[in-house]
């Protein structure tokens, strides 16, 4: 764990190195990728099966799960966590449905129409992790948006290790709504997505986190198909003066710290003695923290807590981090928000935990990793959506505008695109 002070003469090189670090996983699996949807193009099923029985210890009959499967073990998942899921559901909707877009149409001053139209993209892939933890929140932040933008298929695959699943999961997905689900997981099942296999017709984009072998699939299939983004290792950066609870910010920290030992916690105050508060908060609950292994690994690697002199020097800190979550645990934190330009999502307040964002806040969890904020956004409907443009001209309007295209096209070298304008002009 890092403490940077902005008043150290190496202060610059030092959070110039916290900028540029990579923590995403060192081994190259690109080769062993490669191979495995070459396999899964080439044999289809079969293929599926035996990466399947390989990874998973699991070897299923048909690779689709049946709705009485989905059912008896969708049953199991006890009132409360059903209940929060539904909850959850409702508060993702109402929040995403209000970014539905509006189409365009309109004729300008020349008499050309023009117009865009919104269109939903036919079928979509959602991969939901099963490996060091299953997530049915990220289901619900993955099928939601893309069943309000109007997508009419929805595929789901979810690794089962040992032939089991978390029943939150598949009741996450009755409450999202999604039916068509495969027990397969790993680059195999991007696999499939992509290329289809004979029992899984495969899809137009493919969405949700995966481990290194996932997110690598992903990259390789990119063109045949859509994808969401790379998703690298989870990312908090708390921004609190000393008027917090160092115990509220400790936990806050160790929230994201606690998904992998690559994740990373910053914390950026202007009292030093509030930080050491938050330092021992952190090493006092790691002794008895269930997750501990993972936490200790991400905080002792890769955390670190900054110094300023006045928490207005945070925010070009945090623009350059670029951070995936942001808290701003402050008296006035809508001041310190507006100055913000990268970030994947912000929380405002004492009382605005993250983990509150990755489960029922209504915005969606699925954020930009990896300083990647810079130039992306979170999941939304738009990601489910397509724009196709549409122009019509009648004779004045060419008239008008067409000798102009002419002279465009005769200076880019392009005869014909020239002749099909002036032709009409004739």
């Amino acid at each position: 764990m890092q403490l940077l002070k902005i008043t150290d003469k190496d202060f610059s090189v030092k959070f110039q190195t916290l900028v540029s670090d990579r923590r995403e996983a060192t081994v190259d699996v690109s080769g062993t990728v490669r191979e495995i949807l070459a396999d899964v193009k080439g044999r289809g099923d079969a293929a599926v099966k035996d990466y399947t029985s390989r990874f998973d210890r699991y070897n299923p009959q048909s690779l689709h799960l049946s709705e009485t499967f989905i059912a008896e073990q969708a049953a199991q998942c006890s009132a409360d966590v059903k209940a929060a899921l539904e909850l959850a559901a409702e508060r993702i909707t109402a929040f995403h449905q209000k970014h539905l877009p509006q189409d365009i149409g309109y004729t300008d001053a020349v008499g050309v129409k023009l117009g865009l139209n919104w269109v939903a993209l036919s079928q979509v892939g959602i991969y939901v992790p099963g490996g060091r933890a299953s997530y049915p929140s990220s289901l619900l932040m993955n099928a939601l948006p893309a069943k309000i933008a109007g997508v009419e298929r929805i595929v789901m695959t979810v690794p089962m290790p040992g032939g089991e699943i978390n029943p939150a999961v598949l009741a996450a997905a009755q409450v999202a709504g999604v039916t068509e689900i495969y027990g397969i997981g790993g680059a195999q099942a991007i696999a499939a997505l992509a290329y289809g296999t004979e029992s899984i017709a495969p899809v137009d984009k493919i969405v949700g986190p995966g481990n290194a072998y996932v997110a690598e699939a992903k990259r390789q299939v990119f063109g045949t198909v859509g994808i969401d983004s790379i998703a690298g290792p989870s990312e908090i950066l708390v921004v609190a003066d000393s008027q917090n609870n160092p115990d509220w910010i400790a936990w806050d920290l160790l929230s994201q710290a606690e998904h992998d030992p690559s994740a990373q916690s910053i914390l950026i105050t202007d009292s030093e003695i509030f930080a050491q508060q938050v330092i021992k908060a952190v090493e006092k609950i790691l002794v008895d923290l269930p997750t501990t292994e993972v936490a200790s690994a991400s905080w002792q690697n890769y955390a670190a807590v900054i110094l300023v002199s006045d928490l207005a020097q945070s925010i070009p800190l945090l623009n350059q981090l670029a951070p995936e979550h942001v808290e701003l645990c402050t008296d006035n934190p809508q001041q310190l928000a507006n100055q913000i330009k990268c970030a994947g999502s912000v929380f405002l307040g004492r009382y605005t935990p993250e983990a509150i964002g990755d489960y029922l806040g209504g915005p969606n969890h699925v954020l930009p990793t990896a300083r990647s904020a810079r130039f992306a956004s979170g999941l939304s409907v738009y990601d489910f959506l397509k724009r196709i443009t549409y122009l019509e001209c009648d004779l004045q309007a060419l008239q008008t505008i067409g000798k102009a295209a002419v002279t465009l096209a005769e200076a880019e070298g392009l005869p014909a695109h020239a002749g099909s304008v002036s032709i009409r002009l004739q």
